[in-house]
């Protein structure tokens, strides 16, 4: 049977750099398994692809017996008969598809991995890109709403920013910019593929990074971050130069640095915590606005520890909904009670 493929193969090759081996031998195989449904006794099926001659083939052999025991290789002589009126008993015969059989099954086959193929090669495509840039932040088009999520493009290609990675307080509109951070890109032929996040601590020690040059730098070096997205976080930092004072270069003149990134949050309220090695002092810096007087070690092994405050500033040591208490214990790693003096 003539078939003119040949063209579209090298095409398709060219375009999305897929060698025109593999697309033959992914249609090869789609031809097998259709041509199963017409020869079903588990025949032997081979097929003979010559795309740049134009040239196709699907047959089976079998030899022609007077008794069929297995139909898988053997055909009776009246049947054989109808294939090749010279058939002979003993002979191998080759059976073909029937031509209008063949040419209906072809036109799928190549259709079906022409577009598995182009499918395939866009999800490489984007895997190659997107995969070494995780943990960056990227910004995005909104361009639709899906019932569990957002899809923004990115450089031409669809991301996808989950509800659940989304600030409590954000709300879009299809055109808007919006920022947030790769944290996976998937190779999985279904659903999205480059998975973004507004809420990760990554994003906002990113958000950090491009905002604060002596963070981009290294002078000052982010040690941990913790949040509540939307509510509040706590970010401890340490200074690689004596002469950097590293609170104060993250809240920058009159709060403006921390201030452009509360914005981009949201209004998220961002502690800056001098880190210490010392858990005592690491502690009192975390409860940060609060006022700590002391803190007393309950149990070291168990790492529980007891800030003790002042009347006034009780509330504000524990924090609303006990958000405050609750990120310093996770920022330092032991458990915080609050009692006041």
């Amino acid at each position: 049977m003539k078939v003119n493929v040949w063209s579209t193969i090298n095409q398709l090759s060219k375009e999305r750099g897929v060698e025109p081996r593999v697309i033959v031998k992914a249609i090869e195989e789609s031809l097998r398994i259709a041509a199963a449904k017409f020869f079903k006794n588990g025949e032997e099926i081979i097929v003979d692809f010559k795309p740049e001659k134009s040239e196709l083939r699907v047959y089976v052999i079998k030899t022609v017996v007077e008794e069929v025991d297995d139909p898988a290789s053997e055909i009776s002589l009246d049947e054989a008969l109808h294939h090749n009126p010279e058939a002979r008993l003993g002979e191998k015969i080759e059976i073909e598809l029937p031509s209008e059989t063949l040419g209906r099954i072809a036109a799928q086959a190549a259709k079906q991995v022409i577009l598995q193929k182009v499918r395939d090669a866009e999800i490489e495509k984007i895997y190659e890109e997107f995969a070494p840039r995780v943990g960056e932040i990227v910004t995005g088009v909104v361009r639709r709403f899906e019932n569990n999520g957002t899809v923004l493009e990115v450089n031409r290609t669809e991301t996808f920013l989950a509800n659940k990675d989304k600030l409590p307080n954000d709300e879009f509109k299809p055109g808007d910019l919006v920022k947030a951070l790769i944290t996976q890109v998937q190779k999985n032929s279904r659903g999205p593929h480059v998975i973004l996040s507004r809420t990760s601590p990554r994003f906002l020690i990113k958000l950090l990074e491009l905002e604060i040059p002596e963070i981009a730098a290294g002078n000052i070096k982010v040690k941990d971050a913790v949040r509540i997205p939307g509510e509040r976080a706590k970010v401890a930092v340490i200074s690689q130069d004596k002469d950097v004072d590293p609170v104060g270069a993250c809240i920058g003149v009159k709060g403006n640095r921390i201030l452009a990134i509360s914005k981009e949050l949201q209004g998220e309220k961002i502690d800056i915590i001098e880190w210490s090695s010392d858990p005592v002092a690491y502690a009192k810096a975390a409860l940060s606005p609060a006022r700590v007087n002391k803190i007393v070690i309950i149990n070291k092994q168990e790492k529980e520890m007891e800030a003790r405050v002042d009347k006034d500033q009780l509330s504000l040591a524990i924090g609303k909904k006990g958000i405050n208490v609750r990120l310093a214990s996770k920022l330092v790693g032991w458990k915080i009670s609050i009692k006041q003096e």
